[in-house]
């Protein structure tokens, strides 16, 4: 089987899924869009996903992503980056990419905010912190109305959402409870009268239960493009 027909195969059993938990949720599955996460996979890869139908891809090294950007800039593609964001990197990030799902600090915020050049707004999701794990980024849910005012008031930058990565959990109703302190937050935003409308979470061992709680973005990588390789080091 061909790199192309294994990718594309993926892809459809992937969108199964979501169907089927969709349907488990009573949502509609065109509600809830899948995020290619490819980083450390090779622009080959990328292109044999864009063949599929798949536009959508999540970015967490900031140089390797450039470079498939720019491999890739013939194609019709919407670049997310998903990594910890940087203070000497945002001028890069603000200029290639369209979404940044990341942002947990006001100084990241306003540094994207004051070196976005494009006539579209940076599209931003807050990242929380929901199981305050300390190896993982994330705001405190506590600060997040701060954050999200702050945000929503910068002319460059759309605030779309949040962005949530709970302690992995086997247990289904432990990954829906997570999931569930994550839209109460959202709820909570939009009652604040932020128009939200992105809900970025759930992978590939969680993305039922993120489902059932009402992600509208999942982001996906291993089961679409296998595992990773063992090791990877990253230059940004």
């Amino acid at each position: 089987m061909t790199r192309l027909a294994q990718i594309a195969q993926q892809l459809d059993k992937l969108q199964q899924r979501i169907e089927a938990a969709a349907s488990t949720a009573g949502r509609n599955a065109d509600e809830i869009q899948l995020l290619a996460v490819s980083k450390t996979r090779p622009a080959e890869d990328l292109q044999a996903a864009i063949t599929a139908g798949q536009t959508r891809f999540g970015e967490s090294y900031l140089q390797e992503a450039l470079e498939k950007i720019n491999a890739l800039s013939h194609l019709r593609c919407e670049w997310h980056f998903i990594g910890p964001c940087q203070s000497n990197k945002t001028a890069a990030i603000a200029t290639a990419f369209g979404w940044v799902h990341s942002i947990d600090r006001i100084k990241i915020a306003q540094r994207l905010n004051d070196q976005r050049t494009s006539n579209q707004r940076l599209n931003i999701c807050l990242q929380v912190n929901i199981s305050k794990e300390a190896s993982k980024s994330g705001i405190e849910p506590s600060e997040l109305p701060a954050l999200a005012e702050a945000v929503a008031a910068m002319p460059r930058l759309h605030l779309r959402g949040l962005m949530a990565l709970p302690a992995a959990e086997a247990d289904f109703d432990k990954q829906r409870a997570a999931f569930a302190q994550v839209r109460g937050l959202f709820n909570d935003l939009h009652s604040r009268g932020h128009q939200l409308d992105t809900l970025s979470m759930g992978m590939s061992h969680d993305m039922e239960a993120a489902i059932m709680e009402g992600a509208t973005l999942v982001r996906i990588g291993t089961d679409i493009f296998g595992q990773r390789p063992d090791k990877h080091k990253p230059s940004a």
